[in-house]
């Protein structure tokens, strides 16, 4: 368990939390309460379904902000999931030639993702009108009502928040529209709810004009924009999506032949004693050497920040080992993941350049080298059966039984595909 997973358990020993929300329905709890110990800003920051702590998941619980100083727990439904409409093609875009402030081949951190797409013109093209920047960061909300839906039963809750605090990544205003946008930088499976609706009951009671919540993800050089309606604003699960629409920043193309030439010219090299991937989506693998980019991360900071478990924390923080792009350290208890220069410095390249030498240190690799022979030579998708035999008869590192194959062999399937949808 994590510290903070930990220090739950002793907070639902000490007040019965599971007993009070069984018997009354949600329980109240204070600031004060969990500082007891640890602060209470890292103790209730969940963005994601998978940043929970053991004992909310199984007992199917969220906790929500109510005041400044007080959070309620109880069976609510708080989060969205997402889906990555695959359909959706990117539309490209141009930095303007008199920015110099802004590297779109760098753009590592929230801020400087949405900085980007205000320049570029993604912002106007969402709200379709000429927009301002005119609202981020912390902010009370005003007090307001609303019903929340129960995950284990069929009713309702009635929670009322009076000046509880809510942050805003990016607010947007034009003549007539003010968009509000909750961003990430990163592939995610799902966000709470909360992250865009307290700032829209906050907005919508403040201006005139239509609110937009959208939620933003910035992930292999690619804006993807979920753009939602609240069809009924007193009720949280209301959240409708309108349409998902994609940009990309003055796109290089990458051909069919630019992959072909990596694999006839690339050189195989020995197997490194790091775990062979078990890491489906490759888009998380960029992800998290993106996130490295801005910092170094302990294991506990990329599982509890990053829409991880600890499980997948460990799965592809060995993924981008395996590639020989980051390294790891430990200090007693702890373990540290950072790039390395290479890792760098691959990281920095333009969108083609970045791309093509991933694709290289995929290549690199027995394994993946010949999956990516048999699609040219079959001129047909790579299975998860091919892949399997593919690994009997290679040397990789420290797996010895078939079930562990077989549980690899998927991830070799989703690797050639991302190769594969680079030309696209």
């Amino acid at each position: 368990m994590t510290l903070i997973e930990k220090n739950w358990v002793k907070l639902f020993e000490k007040y019965q939390i599971l007993n009070n929300v069984n018997q009354d329905g949600f329980f109240q709890i204070s600031a004060t309460q969990i500082n007891e110990f640890k602060e209470a800003r890292l103790m209730t920051k969940f963005d994601h379904k998978a940043n929970l702590p053991d004992l909310f998941r199984k007992n199917k619980l969220s906790i929500l902000p109510v005041t400044r100083g007080s959070y309620v727990i109880g069976n609510f439904d708080t989060y969205q999931d997402i889906h990555y409409n695959t359909e959706v093609e990117n539309i490209g875009f141009s930095l303007p030639s008199e920015i110099e402030s802004i590297d779109y081949n760098n753009l590592y951190s929230e801020s400087s993702a949405l900085h980007c797409a205000y320049v570029c013109g993604i912002i106007d093209d969402i709200v379709e009108e000429k927009t301002v920047p005119t609202l981020s960061g912390r902010m009370s909300t005003t007090a307001f009502d609303f019903q929340i839906r129960n995950v284990l039963k069929q009713n309702t809750y009635n929670i009322s928040v009076n000046n509880s605090q809510c942050e805003i990544d990016g607010g947007y205003e034009s003549l007539n529209r003010l968009l509000l946008v909750e961003a990430k930088n990163f592939t995610s499976d799902d966000f709470l709810i909360r992250q865009l609706y307290y700032p829209y009951r906050l907005w919508q009671g403040k201006v005139t004009k239509e609110v937009i919540p959208a939620f933003m993800t910035y992930s292999n050089d690619v804006f993807s924009i979920f753009i939602y309606k609240f069809s009924n604003p007193g009720e949280y699960n209301s959240l409708e999506l309108i349409k998902q629409k994609n940009y990309i920043i003055a796109p290089e193309i990458i051909t069919i032949d630019d992959i072909y030439n990596i694999l006839q010219n690339v050189q195989v090299e020995p197997e490194p004693e790091v775990p062979f991937p078990q890491a489906d989506s490759f888009l998380r693998v960029v992800d998290l050497l993106g996130q490295l980019m801005e910092n170094e991360l302990t294991a506990e900071m990329i599982t509890v920040s990053y829409d991880f478990e600890n499980r997948q924390t460990s799965y592809y923080t060995s993924a981008i080992m395996y590639l020989g792009m980051a390294s790891k350290r430990r200090e007693g208890r702890t373990t540290t993941y950072f790039l390395n220069d290479f890792g760098k410095q691959t990281m920095r390249r333009r969108y083609k350049e970045k791309y093509l030498t991933i694709v290289r240190q995929i290549l690199k690799h027995e394994v993946f080298n010949k999956a990516l022979r048999k699609y040219f030579y079959d001129a047909s998708p790579i299975t998860k059966e091919d892949a399997y035999d593919i690994m009997k008869t290679c040397y990789i590192y420290n797996v010895n039984n078939e079930s562990t194959l077989d549980r690899r062999a998927q991830s070799v399937v989703k690797w050639i595909e991302w190769i594969l949808d680079l030309q696209d």
